[in-house]
């Protein structure tokens, strides 16, 4: 049993077996506590539009602004020069196949234009074959490069501007789009010309990774492995050291050094010493804050307030964020761990006044690769230096990152002569031996295939920076296309940002970079996230039970936007603090002259001045608006401008609704509102959305939804949805339809009135659900005690509510907070819950106030 509202010690994976695997948060003790759930939590402060590529300034406060564009956007820079970050043979094949089904389908016959589509789709034949050699190429040759950037514009700026593939679609379009195919395939056929001059070859081809080479993710079940961790003696002499020196008597509040270059596994020994169990009863609190280069001060220290169990007022001013966090430590022993520092002014200038506060016995440990910084905060030296792996300890890392299974163990200590000469060519970094061991698993366990790798060019490449890592280009080359993609667009989210899985997975599919039916694109998604984080591209970071949240360290980042490079437009609002200060943000208005922008994550403080609207992005398709403006509700009303948008993500304090137009917005696709703590209304016209896969609005004051919600039958997600009663109608009927729900988070049951009303919702027959959430409030408290007669026959009507909403037997996680009934809903007796809930593995129970017994078998 794990306890404490992670599915056992969240340092370690789950097992991917179905063990069942209860938390109850109301036992939660501290020691239970654990790195992965707390790192990470304040998003970057930065403006992004994917993909982007940008310069690091230390010390700088930078606005990052870049462009995504493909499916035929046409866009062009000052210079006249197209910008897109598309893979490119992922795209000319998701073209060429979307051309030929459109011929299927009788589009061309229609339009007139058979011959012209028929043209066009054999060249992109024909050109798809060589393109993932000019990928590869154009890493490391300029002039390879200049080459894929003129057939991107072809492609993706075609003549009339107008997204071409959505004119296809638009028989609207059909009086000129023959003549705009005409065109776009004689400028294909000089670009073409062009290319004979690089002699590309026909690399082995990707199959449609649906059904073609097996992969990292098909052997393991689970996308969360223990298999990151650094091995070996050293490491468990320096987490010792730590560990003794942090828990010396010492009255002072002492600040402990982990210095060393990147990819070098100072995180790593961070999250050992913050696990470990010594640490855990020997301090009061325990805090991890990451400390992005270009933090932003408020949501640093809202982090800390969060991190630190304060209360945290809803404002943005630093005048009251401070003292908040002061109370929160103060005369507390705590331990502060502040990952990943680049200057030392987030100590100096935010910090170190508040946390001065806590109990003597205090410790605060960084990890840094600056030499200037352990110095500037007074670190306790001498410094704790990581060194290189040695040979033997690199080995058996590889050996762990390689093997994906008992068997194949015996099978790769053949290999160990090879093995030993990748890890030499690694240097000694733990990062690059973990990468190396992910591509290695993918290989399996052929000696041809680690010579390969060995013996690959891309190791003597010389045309790559130097501080770029080789083991991770290599682990890049072996993607197939469609993922190679949805790594590039995960490097440009904001680092520290909080995107769990499903954001991630949502971003990909409305970007088009999964192809497939609508019904499996999330569980290729799902797939595709797996590859990553089993190359060891990708990491868990915040490990909420069922929806992780990811990492990507620096050094894998540094590589994925220098893959990108030169397809983006950067915007610096100064290039040191002194230029522009956090209060003044960014303005909105410059970034009206990008019109052709697909995608845009604005995370921080933007100035949004009255008469600013989203009317210059028509061609959106992703918009995530984390941002804190006085105006921000202005900016909201022009949302059914952006008609070709399918990702929305906002998460803003003063906002209370989506505008009703909203229902015009047609392929809608994801909806976030959670977190908007003044939102109170869901617009009629949502009901109008059929194409709506996500809707969350979490931790908004939301207490009602539009009758004829049921017409959203496409939805698989829906979270924060409120039981509302409204004489013989209740909201839980609106459910019954909508059949293809995965993941479902029903709050206020306390107000559904009878147990028909909840069995009218048929959870029972919604074969795909796996999450589900069930929270309810207590009416039954007035001054500490429980109301008499009427308080018997409250607790008897929530059971009942609860006895209606069975789930299914496919479900994979449940929760279950604020219930007042005196026994547990009738699928969860002991004699039904084998059956009912055979697949569960973790159950949640919170506040479960008048239960005083679980299941018999249960545990």
């Amino acid at each position: 049993m794990a306890v404490g509202g992670f599915a056992g010690d969240s340092s370690k994976a789950p097992s991917a077996s179905p063990k069942l695997s209860i938390s109850l948060a109301c036992l939660a003790s501290k020691a239970s506590r654990s790195i992965t759930h707390q790192q990470d939590r304040a998003p970057h402060f930065s403006l992004i539009a994917t993909p982007f590529t940008s310069p690091s300034y230390p010390g700088s406060q930078t606005y990052t602004l870049s462009i995504d564009y493909h499916f035929f956007a046409g866009l062009r820079t000052s210079k006249e020069k197209p910008t897109m970050a598309m893979v490119l043979d992922a795209f000319a094949s998701y073209i060429a196949d979307t051309i030929k089904q459109m011929a299927a389908d009788e589009v061309g016959m229609l339009l007139g234009v058979t011959g012209e589509i028929d043209s066009l789709h054999d060249k992109l034949e024909s050109l798809r074959d060589y393109l993932a050699d000019a990928e590869r190429k154009r890493i490391t040759d300029r002039t390879v490069q200049g080459w894929v950037t003129k057939l991107k514009g072809v492609m993706y700026s075609p003549p009339g501007g107008d997204p071409l593939l959505f004119c296809l679609r638009h028989p609207m379009f059909a009086h000129d789009i023959g003549s705009r195919i005409r065109k776009l395939n004689k400028r294909l056929d000089d670009i073409c010309l062009l290319g004979a001059a690089f002699s590309f070859i026909k690399l082995e081809t990707y199959q449609d990774y649906r059904t073609g080479r097996p992969s990292a993710a098909d052997r393991k079940t689970d996308p969360v492995l223990e298999r990151s961790a650094v091995v070996g003696e050293k490491i468990e002499e320096d987490t010792r050291a730590l560990v003794e020196e942090l828990t010396k008597d010492n009255d002072g509040i002492m600040v402990v050094a982990i210095v060393g270059v990147g990819g070098i596994g100072k995180t790593t020994l961070a999250k050992k010493v913050f696990n470990h169990e010594e640490i855990q009863h020997k301090f009061e609190k325990t805090m991890w804050l990451s400390v992005t280069q270009d933090f932003s001060d408020v949501e640093l220290l809202r982090l800390a307030i969060t991190t630190a169990d304060g209360k945290l007022p809803a404002t943005e001013d630093k005048s009251m964020l401070v003292p908040a966090l002061l109370n929160a430590v103060r005369n507390q022993k705590f331990l502060l761990v502040l990952d990943d520092m680049w200057s030392d002014r987030a100590w100096t200038s935010l910090l170190n006044a508040p946390f001065s506060h806590g109990a003597p016995g205090s410790r605060i440990v960084i990890t840094t690769r600056n030499e200037t910084v352990a110095p500037g905060m007074r670190a306790r030296e001498p410094y704790h230096r990581i060194d290189k792996l040695g040979p033997e300890d690199a080995w058996t890392l590889l050996r762990k990152q390689a093997v994906s299974g008992e068997a194949d163990g015996l099978d790769i200590d053949l290999l160990t002569d090879s093995g030993l000469q990748v890890v030499a060519k690694c240097d000694g970094l733990p990062l690059a031996v973990k990468v190396m061991g992910g591509l290695l698993r993918q290989k399996g366990k052929h000696r041809h295939d680690w010579e390969m790798v060995l013996n690959d060019s891309i190791w003597s490449a010389s045309e790559m920076p130097e501080e770029l890592n080789y083991a991770v280009y290599l682990s890049y080359e072996d993607l197939p296309p469609c993922i190679k993609q949805c790594f590039l667009q995960y490097s440009l989210l904001p680092k520290g940002g909080s995107f769990s899985r499903a954001d991630i997975i949502g971003m990909w599919i409305s970007e088009g970079f999964i192809h497939g039916s609508s019904d499996d694109l999330e569980e290729l998604g799902i797939k595709y996230y797996i590859e990553l984080i089993l190359r060891n591209l990708i990491e868990p970071g915040i490990q909420y039970i069922d929806d992780p949240v990811l990492n990507m360290h620096d050094v894998v980042r540094s590589f994925a936007q220098f893959a990108a490079r030169d397809e983006a437009v950067a915007v610096q609002s100064g290039e040191n603090e002194s230029k522009v200060s956090e209060s003044e943000g960014l303005d909105w208005s410059s970034l009206e002259a990008q019109k052709a922008l697909r995608a845009l994550i604005c995370v921080g403080h933007v100035n949004i001045k009255p008469g600013d609207s989203l009317v210059d992005f028509p061609c959106l398709r992703t918009l995530i608006l984390h941002i804190y403006s006085a105006n921000f509700a202005l900016l909201v009303e022009s949302l059914h401008e952006l008609k070709h948008l399918r990702y929305l993500s906002i998460r803003n304090y003063d906002i209370s609704c989506l505008p009703e137009n909203i229902g015009k917005m047609k392929f809608l696709q994801y909806i976030s509102v959670g977190g908007c703590q003044q939102f109170v209304e869901l617009p009629h016209s949502i009901v109008n959305l059929g194409k709506l896969w996500s809707l969350d609005f979490r931790g908004t004051r939301i207490n009602g939804i539009p009758r004829g919600f049921c017409a959203l039958k496409n939805l698989r997600r829906l979270r924060g949805f409120p039981v509302q009663v409204d004489g013989d109608w209740c909201s839980l009927e609106e459910l019954g339809p909508v059949g293809q729900l995965r993941d479902l988070y029903l709050s206020g049951l306390q107000n559904a009135s009878a147990t028909s009303s909840a069995s009218k919702a048929r959870l029972s027959e919604k074969a795909h659900l796996t999450n589900l959430y069930l929270q309810c409030s207590s009416v039954l408290w007035v001054d500490g005690l429980i109301k008499d007669e009427e308080g018997v026959s409250e607790q008897r009507q929530i059971k009942e509510v609860f006895d209606g909403l069975c789930p299914p037997p496919s479900l994979d996680y449940l929760s279950m907070s604020g219930y007042f009934g005196r026994q547990l809903p009738r699928w969860m007796t002991s004699t039904l819950l084998a059956s009912s809930l055979r697949c569960l593995r973790t159950l949640w129970m919170e506040d479960l106030t008048y239960c005083t017994q679980l299941p018999a078998g249960l545990c």
